[in-house]
């Protein structure tokens, strides 16, 4: 038998291996993010060098990235509730409110806004100072175009997914409370569909198929309304993580086929990289239209593919705390928060300097990182910043054991 295994599916016992997968994956955007300064892609502001040379690498996490924390966070949302039980449930939507749209808020009225700027300073060379720039930005102006193409202000970006997850948790907790039982059957067939290569085949089968017929449709926008295509897949995910927090045969079957899926997800990966190199281009060729459907395929698999071989090692080898662990389960949130305005500002202000890329981004992710850390030290020790960056009124340090920011794994599904 597998006995640690069965230790990892008490109650109570710590997975430390899901803590560092949710350490690594939010920390996995200060490299992506700096990187979509540099590639031909649209963001925010663009490096003079961008090219497309590091595309490919960038292919390596994109298909899968945001699924893993969709469903890194649908495990903590199970988390959180089963802390509370059955009975004892009603305030756990407002305090989970107050965490996730008071950084929210504050993150679009004070983050976010120098990132618009230097957009619209870089894209359409907006002459204004920045104060007059935040008079446009809070009274939602519309003028910021390129053709068809316009700024919506006020804007959350790279924060939606902090409205996302607020959306999801509301829609999980609604059922939860209309449909008591819903949770134990879900879990329950999840336990007998996902204990050996299900656990592959259908998170696959569904992504595969919503990317076929939906990406068309509904081409993702980050905004929330009708935005299925993002909606069906990370809500799944979400989702399924939930589930899954309940479960121990899956997590078992993902660390025994956390080779496989690796293997999988670098072909996939291969496959994309030689798709795009042909026909990714303005001027390349049409690709024939079975091709195009399984390049969605083979993007569908690799956001389960690439999340299930993650998960698999991390059970097998990340079991594990130190004091990094520790320290940077309680960052990386105020961090998130940060990392994308940062690399923006320093981005823009290094632009006179003329860096070449090969010196340039390594040093943006080192100064972004730092920075980062270093809000987050101030952060945490003034009360009043604590909730405005996610954090509890009370430093986690003084908790007990039992803290809601933990991710405990529960009882076997019976």
């Amino acid at each position: 038998m597998d006995t640690r295994a069965v230790n990892q599916g008490t109650l109570g016992a710590r997975r430390y291996d899901l803590d560092w997968v949710r350490i690594c994956a939010f920390g996995l955007l200060i490299f992506y993010h700096v990187g979509m300064y540099y590639v031909t892609w649209d963001w925010h502001v663009k490096s003079p060098h961008a090219a497309s040379t590091i595309e490919p690498l960038m292919l390596l996490t994109n298909p899968w990235r945001l699924s893993l924390l969709f469903l890194i966070s649908g495990v903590a949302t199970a988390y959180l509730l089963g802390r509370r039980g059955k009975d004892n449930r009603k305030g756990f939507l407002g305090q989970r409110s107050v965490r996730l749209l008071t950084p929210l808020i504050f993150g679009m009225a004070v983050i976010v806004p120098p990132q618009s700027y230097l957009e619209v300073v870089e894209k359409l060379s907006y002459a204004g100072s920045y104060f007059d720039f935040l008079k446009l930005y809070f009274t939602a102006y519309h003028g910021f175009c390129r053709g068809s193409d316009c700024l919506i202000l006020p804007t959350w970006n790279h924060l939606w997914f902090v409205a996302y997850l607020w959306v999801y948790t509301v829609v999980l907790y609604a059922v939860i409370r209309l449909l008591p039982e819903a949770t134990q059957w879900m879990r329950a067939g999840v336990e007998r569909a996902f204990s050996g290569v299900g656990v592959l085949v259908w998170p696959v089968a569904f992504l595969a198929i919503a990317r076929v017929t939906m990406i068309d449709a509904f081409p993702p926008n980050n905004a929330l309304a009708g935005d299925w295509y993002n909606h069906a897949t990370y809500g799944m995910t979400f989702l399924l993580g939930f589930v899954l927090a309940g479960t121990r045969e899956p997590w078992v079957a993902l660390e025994r086929v956390r080779w496989t899926s690796f293997v999988l997800a670098i072909v996939g990966w291969a496959f994309l990289v030689t798709y795009m190199s042909i026909y990714g281009a303005d001027n390349s060729p049409t690709p024939p239209h079975l091709l195009m459907l399984f390049r969605r395929v083979v993007f569908g698999a690799e956001q389960w593919l690439a999340c299930a071989a993650v998960l698999g090692f991390a059970r097998r080898y990340l079991n594990h705390d130190n004091a990094a662990r520790r320290y940077l389960t309680a960052a990386i949130f105020p961090v998130y928060i940060l990392h994308q305005t940062i690399i923006v500002v320093v981005a823009h202000a290094l632009k006179p300097v003329g860096l070449l890329p090969g010196v340039e981004g390594p040093l943006l992710i080192v100064v972004t990182a730092v920075t980062c850390l270093a809000g987050y030290e101030v952060i945490r020790r003034v009360a009043i910043l604590r909730p405005l960056f996610g954090l509890p009124l009370a430093s986690t340090e003084r908790l007990p054991p039992t803290s809601t920011d933990r991710l405990l794994v529960p009882q076997d599904v019976q």
